[in-house]
């Protein structure tokens, strides 16, 4: 069972793992980060865009509300630049809803409808942990991409690295 405390950890690590991505996406030679790539998503914006598709998406089923997508994807993606700030959104409704949790309500089912139409049920830390697993997935697609571009590298995301820098910080917020 996932504790309230390894939520909030989290949360703020992926989080962090995002803002790191963004950041060395927004570093790229201009017209890399929308280049298209033999990739699932086309690019490593849209690739992120999926990401908060799914984000958007599992918030919807932890507030019990429709989420208003058909697909995991949008046909299109805004903007880097704006997809970060609606990133940063939901990355911050995250943190907050995990400050929120106590150890019974993490463990509370909830049920749900997939894209597909397929029902579903996991707990709310079961959602919170596929969320994160998820993310560092497709991150890492992300992270395959920038290896094409001559020259660069993918930054380390690993836990252990934002655990360290969350101790330099004297807290896990560390975003």
């Amino acid at each position: 069972m996932l504790t309230a405390d390894t939520a909030r950890m989290l949360a703020r690590y992926n989080a962090w793992s995002n803002k790191v991505m963004f950041d060395a996406v927004v570093a790229l030679p201009e017209g890399e980060a929308e280049k298209p790539r033999t990739s699932l998503f086309r690019n490593m914006v849209h690739t992120l865009n999926h990401n908060y598709v799914i984000d958007r998406i599992w918030q919807g089923h932890l507030e019990g509300r429709e989420h208003g997508y058909d697909a995991r994807n949008t046909k299109d993606h805004p903007p880097l630049a704006e997809l970060w700030r609606l990133q940063q959104a939901v990355d911050a409704w995250y943190v907050a809803w995990s400050d929120a949790q106590t150890d019974a309500g993490l463990a509370e089912t909830v049920n749900y409808m997939l894209i597909g139409g397929t029902p579903g049920a996991m707990t709310r830390g079961e959602i919170l942990l596929h969320i994160v697993m998820h993310t560092n997935y497709h991150r890492g697609y992300v992270a395959d991409m920038i290896y094409e571009v001559p020259g660069c590298r993918p930054p380390t995301m690993d836990l252990p690295v934002y655990m360290r820098e969350a101790a330099k910080a004297g807290s896990q917020v560390a975003v």
